[in-house]
């Protein structure tokens, strides 16, 4: 244990609780509209950093770095279909997402937009939505608690599964306190911690490095780019969840206005690439400055090793906090997405009919914080649990294939209807979860066959069943016009 890592440690925990008490005591008469979705009052860097440190997870910071590390560059192609995805999701969904979601009748998760862009009283597309989210949340959750356990194991030696607890205690502790607000406040600060530590980490390493040490690498087609069309296929792939990924694309109906949404867009997108580009900088500069070593392989370790090395304590100390950060930032919107999902949309119209208080909203929310963080820590406790990778895409899989479809299909096509959405919604996630249990040996990410069959089940039933009314019709033209506003 390293006294003065461990000190920046618990200095970096405190203050994000303390964004947590502080929206907790500054909010006392908190809405729903609040807990959930911040008022919609996010300015531009805050919904930027926040979409993108609620999105590059520890996962960035350990388990892409890593699988470059040990694979070689053919797995760069996650890399690319991930800038590719972040890209387009700002450039062509974002703003009409915001417009869309308060055109429908000020919604503030994604399932009460979905049934209220169809001016549908039936509830089971929330009910099928919040099902997702909460199977998908826990699965996320998992692996960004998992990191945390690694990384307070490797600073400070305490046992892995105690290390988890803590974590989850914190992340927690701010997401039950001071909801949207303090998550994004929190993330913000956060994806400023993580850029930091991704531009200077891989580049003094980088500087430190004998000539020829490329030559050390000796597994075979490691600098190959091409390595398989599967890998080319499938990291390409991963772009696609952008679109339906809820704990991300909600920061798009956060922002405040239009105008700060096109500013939010420019700097969301320009932090993503570059912590894309030096996330495959760190996994393989990590293979020259390290060598290949099996324990930073199975752990995840390639940045935190390097980091170690190259800086002194105090150094190390922040820089290493920027991992904790990346998982923590994704853990809170995580679990705050999911206890939405529950409250507004089976809780209140469902359980109660439509007659919960607002109190009561927010305590269900947040009682359902509790009771996810409690299942993925038994999850990532698990010793077959299997890496943060692994969970990750496995996660990412389901949001993407089961509502990217349905969104962009709400968003940009008039003729698409309630069932369509639903049907689509049910058989994305149902593929992706089939072709990842039984075919995953065919080497193609189950998000592809996934996306692409809720998107033709959504558009076949869209066409097979009554054309939007006339009321639904109008409420599309409107949130157009909001969009260019």
């Amino acid at each position: 244990m390293n006294i003065t890592e461990v000190s920046v440690f618990i200095i970096y925990l405190l203050f994000m609780l303390s964004i947590g008490v502080w929206f907790f005591f500054k909010d006392k008469q908190q809405t729903e509209k609040g807990y959930f979705l911040g008022d919609r009052k996010m300015g531009a860097w805050v919904a930027a950093l926040s979409a993108g440190a609620s999105d590059m997870s520890a996962w960035v910071l350990m388990g892409l770095p890593t699988s470059i590390y040990a694979l070689g560059l053919g797995q760069i192609w996650i890399a690319v279909g991930l800038a590719l995805g972040y890209s387009l999701s700002w450039i062509y969904e974002a703003g009409r997402l915001r417009a869309f979601s308060i055109a429908a009748n000020d919604s503030i998760t994604v399932p009460q937009y979905l049934t209220n862009r169809f001016l549908s009283e039936s509830k089971t597309l929330q009910i099928i939505s919040a099902a997702v989210f909460l199977v998908a949340y826990t699965i996320y959750s998992a692996s960004s608690i998992k990191a945390c356990g690694t990384l307070f194991n490797t600073v400070t030696g305490i046992d892995t599964t105690t290390a988890m607890y803590i974590a989850a205690v914190i992340v927690i502790s701010y997401t039950f306190l001071g909801g949207f607000s303090a998550v994004s406040w929190t993330d913000f600060f956060q994806g400023m911690l993580v850029l930091a530590a991704m531009l200077i980490v891989p580049i003094v390493a980088a500087s430190m490095l004998e000539a020829g040490a490329s030559a050390s690498i000796d597994t075979p087609n490691y600098w190959n780019v091409f390595s398989s069309w599967q890998d080319i296929v499938s990291g390409l792939g991963w772009g696609l969840g952008y679109f339906g990924m809820p704990h991300i694309i909600i920061r798009f109906m956060s922002i405040n206005s239009q105008k700060e949404l096109r500013k939010s867009a420019k700097i969301g997108i320009s932090w993503t690439v570059i912590i894309l580009t030096f996330a495959v900088l760190v996994g393989v500069v990590g293979r020259m400055f390290i060598g290949f070593d099996e324990n930073v392989n199975a752990n995840s370790l390639v940045f935190v090793v390097m980091t170690r090395r190259v800086f002194h304590a105090l150094v190390s100390g922040l820089m290493l906090s920027a991992v904790l950060a990346a998982a923590m930032s994704t853990a809170d919107s995580q679990l705050l997405a999911a206890a939405s999902a529950f409250a507004s949309d089976v809780y209140g119209p469902v359980i109660r009919g439509g007659k919960a208080q607002n109190h009561e909203m927010l305590w269900a929310g947040r009682w359902v914080v509790l009771i996810i963080s409690g299942v993925a820590l038994y999850i990532a406790s698990r010793p077959d649990a299997g890496s943060i990778m692994s969970l990750v895409s496995n996660a990412w899989g389901v949001f993407g294939a089961a509502f990217g479809p349905a969104i962009l299909l709400s968003l940009f096509w008039k003729r698409c209807t309630y069932a369509g959405a639903a049907f689509g919604i049910f058989t994305g996630a149902f593929v992706d979860i089939v072709w990842l249990s039984y075919m995953s040996d065919t080497g193609i990410y189950e998000i592809i066959p996934g996306f692409f069959a809720g998107l033709f089940v959504a558009v076949v039933v869209s066409l097979f069943t009554a054309k939007p009314s006339a009321e639904v019709e109008a409420l599309f033209d409107r949130a157009v016009a909001m969009t260019n506003e």
